[in-house]
Formats: C-alpha cells, structure tokens, sequence
C-alpha cells in the first residue's frame, strides 16, 4: 500500500511524500521533472525494494508532483533540495537510513553527502561525474529547454525534454527556478565519501558524463549497469533490482 503525506519546509512550502513498505528506512529522490510516482512507483522499483525489507519515503521534490511550485525566485535558494531532504528526514525523526536518487535525486544525494549526511549506504543513478562536479551543463541545457517551448526540432534532446514535462504535466516556471539551485560537488569532496556508494546507470546513458568515472572515483565505489538510456533505464525492472543488490548485496 502506498500512503501520501506532507509536511511545510522551513520557508512555508509544502513538500510531500510518498511511503510503502517496513523496516529499515531508505529515502528515494526522484529526477528532474518527474515525481515519485513515475520515478519509483509506476514500475515497480519501490515494490521491489519494500519487498527487500525497506521502508521507502519518496518525496515530490519542491516544484514537482504533490509538493508546493511556487513561482518566486526567493523559495530556491542553492541547495534547497537537499535542504529539505535534511528537513524531512528531521519530521519524520529518522537518524539511520538509506539513501539513493535517480538524475537529479542523484545530485542531491551527492549534495547530502557533501554536507555531512551519514546514510549506511548510498544509490547515486542516472549520474555521472560531470552531473555532479560541472551542473552548470545540465542547467544551460534546460534554460534551452525552458526558454524555447514548442520550437524543437522534433527528436532532439530537448524536444524530448518538452514532451516529458507534458507527459509529467510539470510546472515549466517553477521547474526553471530549481536549475539556480545546483551546486557542483568537487572531486575532493566525492572522493572522501567513506560509506559504501553504489553508482546505477543505463548502459547507454551519457546525459551526465560518466557513471565509470563516478565509481572509480570512490572509496568504497561500485558500478551497476543497467539497459537503456537515461529516460528508458527508469522503465525497466532492472533498475528496481539494481538497487536492492546494492543496497542488500554484500558490502564492498
């Protein structure tokens, strides 16, 4: 059973989230102009990894899905996603988690370890190294997106782009505000990460640089691969598998 709640951010704004299963809590962010329903949800990765003895919070990060999209540039501070990941894990009075994200849920992920979460193990997907240490690519990317709707040519990137935030029924205003909200991860800072973090990625997506460079960067990295490509990785039960085996698997 899937059950939906909600709690305000410090500046007011109502993040929601979405919660199945029992046992050890594992926090999943979803990417960039989805949700968790779509993300986790839909097929079947949060069933996959309740089974495996989770409990799974999904949040709708800010400007996306159930939670609040407001459109003044003052709710968007940098780093405010993991601002409020920092604030639900507090609501909820978690101390001892797990942690992961796909695409941008990624960053933030990374964004959290950078600033001192401690989770027992770690899910970065959907990322490579230069998503986390260069954001400001993927930013100019969706400012393009953002500030050209309905004039991409038809199968480019970003006329794809568009057709997943119709898809997702995104907020195109709020949205663009979350790309002044990145921050780049140095290398120093990834290469510290002492916990076990395991990197998840369609074998033919490149959207963030490279996930092999990502994992070898780590201590205590590992690179699972998936089929597909950054948008069709998220389809396949495969990813939902991926990460029960590397968040139940055998540490490394």
């Amino acid at each position: 059973m899937i059950t939906c709640h909600s709690f305000q951010a410090v500046d007011g704004v109502e993040i929601a989230w979405r919660e199945t299963g029992q046992g050890r809590p594992l926090l999943l962010i979803h990417g960039f102009m989805s949700e968790a329903d779509t993300n986790w949800i839909k097929y079947g990765h949060a069933v996959a990894l309740a089974n495996a003895g989770y409990r799974v919070i999904m949040p709708d990060l800010r400007a996306h899905g159930l939670s609040g999209k407001p459109h003044d540039p003052v709710h968007y501070p940098r780093d405010i996603l993991a601002d409020d990941q920092f604030a639900l894990l507090a609501h909820l009075d978690i101390t001892d988690y797990d942690l992961g994200g796909y695409s941008l849920g990624g960053r933030t992920v990374s964004r959290m370890l950078a600033r001192g979460a401690a989770p027992g193990r770690a899910v970065i997907s959907g990322m490579g190294l230069e998503g986390l240490t260069q954001t400001g690519n993927r930013g100019a990317h969706f400012r393009h997106v953002f500030d050209n709707l309905g004039q991409h040519e038809k199968g480019s990137s970003a006329w794809m782009a568009e057709a997943f935030l119709k898809t997702t029924g995104g907020d195109p205003a709020a949205l663009r505000h979350i790309l002044d909200t990145f921050v780049d991860t140095n290398v120093t800072e990834i290469a510290s990460w002492t916990l076990p973090v395991a990197i998840v990625c369609g074998e033919q997506d490149d959207d963030n640089g490279s996930a092999a460079d990502l994992a070898a960067l780590l201590q205590h990295g590992k690179l699972l691969s998936v089929s597909g490509n950054h948008m069709s990785a998220v389809t396949k039960p495969e990813l939902g598998m991926a990460f029960v085996a590397a968040l139940t698997g055998d540490r490394w």
